[in-house]
């Protein structure tokens, strides 16, 4: 083929490409008319993108190349605008210089303009130094304690999340009065998200376990005690700061008055062995000990309390202690009963002769899914971690057979989730609860978001409800099952109708529905739909996740929150460590904004590379 020959092929593939472009638009004007104003060129250019997206392009993409030109593989912004460009670059080098022009089409230049405003529209300013905004979940005890909010926002967070499937609405006013405490204080405008919890798709309660707390102090290899146990002792309303507790003795309070640093409490555990816990210090109303001994303590266990001062030697009892928590342990094979019933779930249970005498059983939170799950359909529960197919469907309850779990079982406990993705399910993304918890959210959020988002009468059936209340959130739709990826253009449309507008991708539960093989390649094209559309996206779930726990990074969790930095915000999960959490991912944005903006890729200098040498001095953060 004659290079007049490849130049007349390439634009007769740009032709095509330029004409359906044309034609979608036409098609899909209705819609287009009917998105707010400020999303009039997104609507067009989501259009161009589309019909560009429905070639294959790989070919023309290599011919671009060859020929030193632009390969259209950064064009999602300014898709009508590149097109006609290289368009023209064609027919000067086919001797035909004629400009490709069209009214109206949106520039390379007024398309970043675009998505920045709308970014700032949603999640308030960026902070100094950092594109990319942070978002927050807060803690419960941000509602009482204003120190935590005020770290968080003074750290960097541009955004709290509030989840509402967690708490009331009196817990969430007092966070929200802390929100705005702080932005006050700090001269600051952290945004308040507020997370309408929608469908909870889990696993029921379980049967109560024995009255028990097992004090485990961690060893090496010999058996020697590495960490001692951390027991918190205090009256039985009283919890420990931030869950930091390996174990919770309540006991009366007047006896815990007279605990003091360096008194020993010795009782003897449900197997008869003696044991002692060392009083370290004083925390609000209770105190810190700790434990080497490994002991099993149950309710009403005598402690005997020496070197008090008024007494010598006090006794008291161990209060009433929570049950444990029940597991049902399931290996490859096993038979699961899911049922509608809301009672409570129990394991497998054996005859005397190690005989099969019934499955283990749970209830499911949703029971409609049963009008909709057929034979022979995947079953994912607890983030993946098991694995099952559907044997038999009746109106109560569906036989579940374990395809996939651990070599020696894995736990399913209760509240953990259910996932069928390829069931169609007929789930709203609006509950009861939803609309109920909207009442407070409308007149409170500054953006509210949307779960369960999968198809578009789920955002009518949002407009709807908000409409009835005299304010206009930002709404943020959180995209989590296949069913919500497959639709999510008309999703857009549909959305776009309000303004402003972002897209969470809750890449927990998507990676589930759509299967892990398939999420790296949805997520990209997430990111990729919503930047035609000048649509800001929430990069979220378990972003730093162990770095928030335990305080320690995974390679893997630091390279997630460095792609991260592609998108216009990032959401981080509540924990101990999430201080420290904000100031790690602050800098890893930080760093990565000099080497790629969206899917740009950029080239800092390097500071020795004439020296034959490598060095990131020069653009310290």
């Amino acid at each position: 083929m004659t290079s007049q020959d490849k130049l007349l092929n390439i634009n007769e593939q740009l032709e095509g490409i330029i004409n359906k472009a044309r034609t979608l638009e036409q098609e899909y004007s209705g819609l287009i008319t009917q998105v707010h104003p400020a999303y009039h060129e997104s609507a067009l250019n989501l259009a161009h993108y589309l019909a560009f997206r429905s070639f294959d392009i790989d070919e023309l993409q290599d011919e671009l190349r060859y020929l030193g030109l632009p390969d259209l593989g950064d064009i999602e912004g300014h898709v009508m605008k590149s097109l006609l460009a290289v368009k023209t670059i064609i027919n000067y080098l086919s001797g035909h210089p004629v400009v490709e022009k069209q009214k109206g089409i949106i520039s390379i230049k007024k398309s970043a303009k675009l998505l920045n405003k709308n970014t700032k529209q949603l999640f308030g300013y960026k902070s100094r130094k950092r594109r990319t905004r942070i978002m927050v979940t807060i803690p419960t005890e941000a509602a009482e304690d204003y120190t935590i909010v005020n770290h968080l926002v003074n750290l960097g967070m541009n955004s709290a999340r509030i989840n509402c499937a967690h708490d009331n609405p009196a817990v969430w006013d007092k966070m929200i009065y802390n929100i705005a405490k702080a932005n006050t204080a700090s001269n600051r405008s952290c945004k308040i998200m507020m997370d309408l919890a929608g469908p909870k798709l889990r696993t029921g309660s379980m049967r109560p376990g024995p009255r028990v707390v097992h004090l485990r102090p961690k060893r090496d290899q010999l058996g020697n005690v590495t960490e001692p146990v951390k027991v918190w002792i205090a009256p039985p309303n009283i919890t420990p700061p931030n869950d930091s507790a390996d174990a919770i003795l309540p006991v009366d309070e007047r006896l815990v008055a007279k605990i003091m640093r360096g008194n020993i409490i010795k009782f003897t555990d449900s197997r008869g062995k003696k044991c002692k816990i060392l009083i370290e210090r004083k925390q609000g109303k209770g105190k810190w000990g700790s434990c080497v001994d490994s002991a099993y303590i149950t309710t009403g266990t005598e402690l005997v309390i020496s070197h008090v001062k008024e007494s010598g030697v006090e006794k008291s009892y161990v209060g009433e202690l929570l049950p444990l928590p029940q597991v049902i342990t399931l290996l490859v094979g096993d038979k699961l009963i899911l049922h509608r019933d809301q009672l409570p779930g129990e394991p497998a249970q054996y005859n005397q002769d190690g005989t099969l005498s019934s499955h283990a059983h749970i209830a499911c939170t949703l029971p409609e899914v049963f009008n909709n799950v057929k034979p022979n359909e995947p079953v994912s529960m607890n983030d993946g971690k098991i694995e099952a197919v559907v044997e038999r469907v009746s109106e109560e309850e569906l036989l579940l057979r374990i395809t996939y779990a651990k070599n020696l079982g894995s736990k399913l406990k209760a509240d953990k989730g259910i996932n069928f993705p390829e069931s169609d399910l007929q789930i709203s993304g609006l509950t009861a609860k939803d609309r109920e918890d909207l009442e407070f959210v409308a007149g409170k959020a500054d953006v509210i978001n949307l779960s369960f988002v999968n198809r578009v009468s789920d955002v009518e059936a949002y407009f709807t409800a908000i409409n009835q209340f005299d304010t206009d959130p930002g709404l943020i739709l959180k995209i989590e099952t296949q069913k919500g990826f497959n639709n999510l253009p008309e999703i857009l449309l549909c959305a776009m109708k309000s303004h402003p507008v972002g897209v969470m991708i809750a890449r927990g539960d998507l990676a589930i529905e759509t299967g892990w093989k398939n999420f790296a390649s949805i997520q990209e094209e997430i990111m990729r739909i919503c930047e035609a559309s000048y649509i800001p996206v929430v990069w979220a779930t378990q972003v730093l996740d162990n770095l928030a726990k335990k305080g320690i990074p995974t390679r893997s969790e630091i390279t997630d929150a460095a792609l991260a930095q592609r998108t216009e915000c990032v959401m981080l999960n509540k924990g101990p460590y999430i201080e420290k959490t904000i100031k790690t991912l602050d800098k890893i944005l930080r760093r990565m904004q000099k080497f790629q903006k969206k899917k740009q890729t950029l080239l800092p200098r390097l500071a020795e590379a004439d020296h034959l040498k490598l060095s990131h001095d020069s653009f310290n953060v």
